[in-house]
């Protein structure tokens, strides 16, 4: 099997370097799709604990969490390492490891820059092709990061 490239997404935000940091993180429930969900229940909020080894999940309509991997490494305002453990399949699989790291570069006092890099693809066996196309569509990691674009936009007004 040839191994699959990371996917790697970058969007830029006029807003401080702390604060991109702050709403991609504490903020996450505010802009994450809500289309975007593996849980049972529709879903009402997604969740990044904030620090190395935190939980990273989703909590549905009727009060039920869905976990969706952990919090590998925080660095406030640079670096968030989460482990994604969601397999092609949209399922929750706690012995798969693909790692979604996202760096907050600063390109001026109100202006940053968010590089997502979502990795070893590979570790999905067969289906990880099939998985990077997901995550390269505009429904993947784009549409994720344009709603995390339009969130920030809505605290810098």
């Amino acid at each position: 099997m040839i191994k699959p490239a990371p996917v790697r997404k970058s969007v830029t935000v006029e807003v401080p370097l702390d604060k991109a940091f702050d709403v991609f993180t504490t903020g996450f429930g505010r802009w994450w799709p809500a289309s975007h969900s593996i849980g049972k229940s529709a879903l009402t909020t997604a969740v990044i604990e904030p620090k190395a080894g935190g939980r990273w999940y989703e909590i549905g309509e009727d009060g039920s969490e869905c976990d969706w991997g952990e919090v590998l490494a925080w660095d406030p305002p640079s670096r968030l390492t989460l482990a994604w453990r969601i397999g092609a399949d949209w399922r929750y699989d706690p012995a798969l490891l693909t790692e979604v790291d996202i760096r907050f570069v600063a390109l001026g006092e109100n202006s940053t820059r968010v590089e997502l890099e979502h990795r070893l693809l590979e570790n999905m066996g067969e289906t990880a092709e099939a998985a990077r196309q997901a995550f390269e569509s505009e429904r993947g990691w784009s549409g994720v990061l344009g709603a995390y674009a339009a969130e920030a936009k809505r605290y810098a007004a």
